[in-house]
């Protein structure tokens, strides 16, 4: 498969991972340009080009200059609790959803998207975060802990 194919038949797929990763539709289509850049200086010794593009999309979303613009950004487009964006549930629920996983720790909040959002298996996780199982079972144990307790305050 040729980059110019990769790109046309998984460019809206990858920008929706990465918005749900990221928090931001504009962010994550500038993380996965950037990720696409660097796949095209690599085409030809790529194996699995999926894997390396959304490889590379986590630790752009994991860099530290993608931390700091993600917290400018991210603070002033996230609806505020209980300020509702749209009359319909899903949309409340999913102004929610972003505004608690954004309240997350960087690496916390890429094990939840990865398990619950791409459905990968602790291993693959660990591959992509570039860290012990341990770790994501200890990341996913502490943001899971975090999103309760986020239940918790909302009901009171």
């Amino acid at each position: 498969m040729t980059f110019e194919e990769f790109v046309g038949a998984r460019l809206a797929a990858l920008v929706r991972y990465a918005a749900v990763l990221v928090g931001d539709r504009d962010l994550a289509q500038d993380v996965v340009q950037e990720a696409l850049v660097r796949a095209h200086s690599r085409w030809a010794r790529i194996e699995e080009p999926e894997a390396f593009v959304r490889r590379v999309i986590v630790r752009e979303y994991l860099s530290w200059r993608r931390r700091l613009l993600r917290r400018r950004v991210l603070g002033s487009r996230l609806p505020a609790a209980g300020v509702v964006a749209d009359h319909a549930d899903s949309s409340v629920e999913r102004a929610d959803l972003l505004r608690r996983l954004a309240a997350l720790p960087a690496r916390q909040r890429a094990v939840v998207v990865l398990r619950y959002y791409e459905g990968l298996p602790t291993a693959e996780i660990a591959a992509l975060l570039g860290c012990s199982e341990g770790a994501v079972r200890t990341f996913h144990s502490r943001a899971m802990s975090a999103l309760r307790q986020a239940d918790l305050e909302t009901i009171r």
